[in-house]
């Protein structure tokens, strides 16, 4: 508990997360504006899927209960990176700093330090998902109401979404902490990550989506292992047709922070810090 105060007096005592806090707000703002739209497109009739199965994706998303979910789980898209980050920094303001050293000689049980900062980055990924998630229950209903749609908070559904809302910002929080081991340097690993995080998720999305269309069509299903397309999937509140079932994004999702925290702790146990 020491060590886990430690980290998080750490992060606190500096300008980083309260610059954060201001940069999750418009981002928090546009999320919002932009799912409004989007769910007004499918209460109007107005989303076209195209093809017949896109088309039906379409029409399981309209389900009034898969709009609720999706509202009720704004923000995580944005909050997710601004998580990502503050934990990929928890890791590497110690070099930027130069007190990695001072933090080994203290506590020469490496995997102790690891495993405080990976608390501590899981506190911060709950933080963001409770403040973005009171914002929803806030501003949500009444989104819905001028779309005449039910408030459906006494849907299960939408607080299971919102509950896995919580296990996914937390599971980021662990990669943040593990992508933050591999790549030392703060500078380089805010622009990595934010970078990877937006243009290549949206890649590596778009190739799949190639494939799928001039290959094969079960391509298309291993957009699951991009982190983002899980994190999304895993959150559905009901499962779309033509995705894979939303536990397969869970297991994907945790498949990665896993590896992540085992292999920044076997990292930094045989790294030199000085």
């Amino acid at each position: 508990m020491r060590l886990l105060n430690a980290e998080l007096f750490k992060l606190r005592t500096t300008a980083i997360w309260w610059i954060m806090g201001i940069i999750l707000i418009p981002l928090y703002a546009a999320s919002l504006g932009l799912n409004w739209l989007t769910s007004y497109a499918y209460v109007s009739g107005q989303a076209d899927g195209g093809s017949a199965d896109a088309q039906a994706q379409v029409d399981a998303a309209a389900q009034p209960i898969n709009i609720a979910t999706n509202l009720y789980t704004t923000g995580q898209y944005m909050g997710v990176l601004i998580v990502l980050l503050l934990c990929a920094i928890i890791v590497t303001s110690e070099f930027f700093h130069l007190t990695a050293t001072t933090t080994f000689l203290v506590t020469p049980r490496r995997e102790a330090v690891i495993l405080a900062k990976l608390g501590a980055g899981v506190i911060v990924g709950l933080v963001v998902w409770a403040v973005t998630t009171l914002l929803d229950l806030i501003l949500v209903p009444i989104i819905l109401d001028a779309l005449n749609l039910p408030v459906q908070l006494g849907e299960p559904a939408v607080w299971r979404a919102i509950g896995l809302n919580a296990l996914a910002f937390g599971l980021w929080a662990v990669l943040g902490v593990g992508l933050g081991v591999l790549i030392r340097s703060q500078l380089a690993a805010t622009l990595t990550l934010a970078i990877v995080y937006t243009v290549g998720a949206a890649v590596i999305g778009g190739i799949f989506e190639l494939l799928a269309s001039q290959v094969a069509e079960w391509i298309g299903k291993l957009q699951v292992l991009v982190p983002t397309t899980a994190s999304q999937l895993m959150l559905s509140g009901t499962d779309l047709p033509g995705n894979p079932p939303r536990w397969v994004g869970a297991v994907v999702l945790i498949g990665y922070a896993a590896v992540a925290g085992v292999v920044g702790t076997l990292i930094t146990k045989r790294r030199d810090i000085s």
